[in-house]
């Protein structure tokens, strides 16, 4: 017989306030266009992005996660000393170690919080969310802050013409807490490793350090490329059409729900084509709202999902208490889907 005492928590959890931070500057895509042999009718048919935004060197990963956070929390109407966790999930922070969540969770007033970055790529956002409402319903953590935040612009190759188009920066909060009703329905996450190679870092980080410059890929200049994204277009587009569909069934199936309860429809915003294909298979009616982000903010990976959220919900198309299907993918590949209730 176990002499553990058993946990205690809330008996279901919330997203109950978003907050999202966006670099002033805005790139259209007349700048990318300076580095390949391009046109903005291709990046626009290929992939439905007209401008992103790239942060300054003032706008670091921390500093865009305080912002989104800040408004996260007066979202949410709590205290930034009621947060017990802060999950961060990104792939641009730079430093190994230490996470750069206890950094944020200092700058925001958090106090002495739990505190841990994740590495999920796009499906992020969904991996923080799970972890969270698992925390809050356990009991380790009365309220949790997740973030997805991403400075993008410094892993990417602005003369690969297949990617140097897709990818921006921004960052996406939201506070999740207690609930005595279900408001985030069970996730449907996994991995198909055996895929690994279609999205990835150039070279790993210890090649680069080393010097050896014999297998690093070199700019027109023939200088040392800093490391960045790639990515298999095609085989990543068939994936994501292809597969993703079943996965956001598959949610919806768990929620109990069917695509015709849905209010609002919230794919990570990796391209239009994507998310249309994915409108079309899954049968969404006309009464949902599709974020469709994309288009002036780019692939943001980790931070795509919150930001849309946010944008929606402040200029009106989605209003609290929406129910909605979120599902992120990307490199792993990894993916992560759930219907939630709109803060």
């Amino acid at each position: 017989m176990s002499k553990i005492k058993p946990s205690k928590g809330a008996p279901y959890a919330r997203i109950m306030g978003v907050g999202g931070y966006r670099p002033v500057r805005v790139v259209p895509n007349e700048v990318i266009l300076e580095k390949i042999d391009s046109s903005d009718e291709w990046i626009r048919s290929r992939s439905g992005i007209a401008t992103r935004h790239w942060a300054s060197p003032e706008e670091t990963v921390t500093a865009m996660s305080v912002e989104a956070s800040g408004k996260a929390l007066a979202d949410a109407g709590v205290a930034a000393e009621q947060i017990g966790a802060v999950i961060v999930s990104t792939v641009s922070h730079f430093k190994q170690t230490p996470a750069v969540a206890t950094e944020i969770a200092d700058k925001v007033g958090a106090g002495k919080p739990a505190a841990f970055d994740i590495s999920a790529g796009c499906a992020g956002f969904g991996y923080g969310l799970t972890l969270a409402k698992g925390m809050i319903v356990e009991g380790s953590a009365e309220y949790v802050l997740v973030i997805g935040v991403e400075r993008l612009s410094d892993l990417t190759d602005l003369e690969d013409r297949a990617t140097a188009f897709l990818f921006g920066d921004g960052a996406g909060a939201v506070v999740v807490g207690p609930s005595e009703e279900p408001h985030i329905g069970p996730t449907v996450w996994g991995s198909e490793g055996d895929k690994s190679e279609t999205i990835k870092q150039t070279v790993p980080w210890n090649d680069f350090h080393l010097g050896d410059v014999s297998n690093l890929p070199l700019n027109e200049r023939g200088e040392v490329k800093f490391p960045a994204i790639t990515q298999e277009g095609q085989a990543v587009f068939r994936w994501a059409v292809f597969e993703m569909a079943k996965v956001a069934q598959q949610a919806l199936d768990a929620a109990g729900i069917s695509a015709a309860d849905l209010d609002v429809f919230i794919p990570h915003q990796a391209n239009m084509r994507i998310i249309d294909s994915m409108v079309k298979t899954l049968k969404l009616p006309e009464h949902v709202t599709v974020a469709r982000d994309v288009e002036t903010t780019g692939n943001t990976s980790a931070a795509s999902i919150p930001l849309a959220m946010e944008r929606l919900l402040a200029t009106g198309q989605a209003k609290s208490g929406d129910t909605a299907l979120v599902i992120g993918f990307g490199a792993g590949l990894v993916y992560a889907a759930t219907v939630v209730t709109l803060p």
